[in-house]
C-alpha cells in the first residue's frame, strides 16, 4: 500500500514523542524512588550558615557561628532526625568594625558569662521527634545543649527539593541564653539595668547544604 506523506511524518514524529514520555515517566520514577525508603545526609560545613541575632535595650548586635559536623535523615522524603555539632570556638562579630572593641566583644562571648569556650568548646542539637507541616515545612523538637546544659527546643525547618545527592534545609532558633547559664545583664536576675539590659533571647539562621552519606 502506498502511503502519503502526511502519514509518514506522523509515524515519523510518533517516535520522538514516545521517547519523550518514556523518559519523562522513568524521570518521575527515579524522583519517586528518590523520596522512598530512609536516606541518610551529612551535613557539608564549609556549605552552610549560621548567623546569630543577640538584642539589648540600645540595639543589637549579629554574626556568624559555625557547624562542625551534622546529619540528617529523611524517610519517605520527610525530615525523621538529625543532630549537630556547633563549634562554639568560631563565634564572629560582624556588626562591630573596630577591632579593639570586637576583640572585646568577642573575648566576653567567649568568657563564662555567655558561652564558657575553652570550657565547653561545642554546643550539640539532637532531633527527637519530628511533625510534618504544609508541603516542605517540618515542626521539629529536639534537645539543645549548651554549657553541658540540655534543655528542650522546638523550631521549624523548611526542606527543601533533594536534587540529586544534595539536600538543602533551613530553619530559625529562638534560645533562651539564661537557660543555659548566660545570665548576664538579663532582667530575670538583676535589677535596674536601664539600657544595659540584653534581653534572654538570641536568634540563630540556618542554612545548611547536606550531602548523601
Amino acid at each position: 500500500m502506498k502511503r502519503t506523506k502526511s502519514q509518514i511524518v506522523i509515524q515519523v514524529t510518533q517516535f520522538p514523542l514516545f521517547s519523550f514520555f518514556t523518559l519523562y515517566r522513568q524521570t518521575d520514577k527515579t524522583k519517586n524512588d528518590l523520596k522512598m525508603g530512609t536516606r541518610n545526609f551529612t551535613v557539608q560545613p564549609a556549605e552552610s550558615t549560621v548567623e546569630w541575632v543577640g538584642k539589648k535595650v540600645t540595639g543589637a548586635h549579629n554574626g556568624t557561628v559555625n557547624i562542625a559536623d551534622g546529619a540528617l535523615t529523611l524517610t519517605d522524603g520527610k525530615l525523621t532526625g538529625g543532630r549537630f555539632t556547633i563549634d562554639t570556638t568560631s563565634i564572629r562579630i560582624l556588626d562591630v568594625t573596630d577591632l579593639n572593641t570586637n576583640a572585646q566583644f568577642a573575648g566576653h562571648l567567649a568568657s563564662e558569662d555567655f558561652f564558657g569556650i575553652e570550657k565547653y568548646p561545642t554546643a550539640t542539637l539532637e532531633i527527637t521527634s519530628v511533625s510534618n507541616g504544609v508541603n516542605n515545612s517540618h515542626h521539629v523538637a529536639g534537645n539543645l545543649t549548651i554549657k553541658g546544659i540540655s534543655h528542650p527546643i522546638e523550631f521549624d525547618v523548611e526542606i527543601g527539593d533533594v536534587r540529586g545527592d544534595t539536600l538543602k534545609a533551613s530553619g530559625k532558633l529562638v534560645i533562651d541564653r539564661t537557660k543555659y547559664g548566660m545570665r548576664f545583664r538579663s532582667g530575670n536576675f538583676f535589677k535596674d539595668l536601664g539600657d544595659t539590659l540584653i534581653y534572654n533571647d538570641f536568634i540563630l539562621n540556618v542554612q545548611l547544604t547536606a550531602k548523601a552519606a
